[in-house]
């Protein structure tokens, strides 16, 4: 076929083809755009109270008073030495804060040195400042007779 010099090659019939599919993929593709197309929704929503701010932070009692609450509710001082806690019949009750650090022995112990070497100061400022009542030792002694022991008188007799 290829071979016989009479045969011609006609491509218009395969161009043809091609165009063919082409126009068909074109419609095609102007279909799926409309089937895609979402429905129109309405979405309502209801926003409910959360617990999404936890921790509260207010500088002053009157920030506290001006916020609205649903429960009880904290409000911490920036530097946590203070905590409010509001209801909502708009009570508020306030507390410090401490910080408690647990101690090991070694701790312990120093807090028991330095309570030791502040004794220690006051005694030494007592002393200083003549606080203490100066009074002879030695005569102190001599003045007092021991109760334990008892005296005995001598006799000139020899016991026989």
């Amino acid at each position: 076929m290829y071979n016989n010099p009479y045969y011609s090659y006609n491509p218009q019939a395969n161009i043809d083809r091609i165009n063919n599919q082409i126009a068909e993929l074109e419609k095609m593709k102007q279909q799926i755009p409309q089937q895609l197309q979402p429905t129109n929704l309405t979405q309502n929503f209801q926003i409910a109270p959360n617990n999404n701010n936890v921790m509260r932070y207010a500088n002053s009692m009157e920030e506290v008073q001006k916020e609205i609450v649903i429960g009880d509710t904290p409000f911490f001082s920036k530097d946590m030495s203070v905590v409010w806690i509001k209801d909502t019949k708009n009570n508020i009750k306030t507390y410090e804060l401490k910080e408690i650090v647990p101690k090991d022995n070694k701790d312990l112990q120093i807090e028991y040195l330095q309570a030791q070497i502040e004794e220690l100061k006051r005694g030494m400022k007592k002393y200083e400042s003549n606080e203490y009542v100066d009074e002879p030792v030695a005569e102190s002694i001599k003045n007092e007779k021991p109760s334990t022991i008892s005296t005995v008188s001598k006799s000139n007799k020899k016991q026989k």
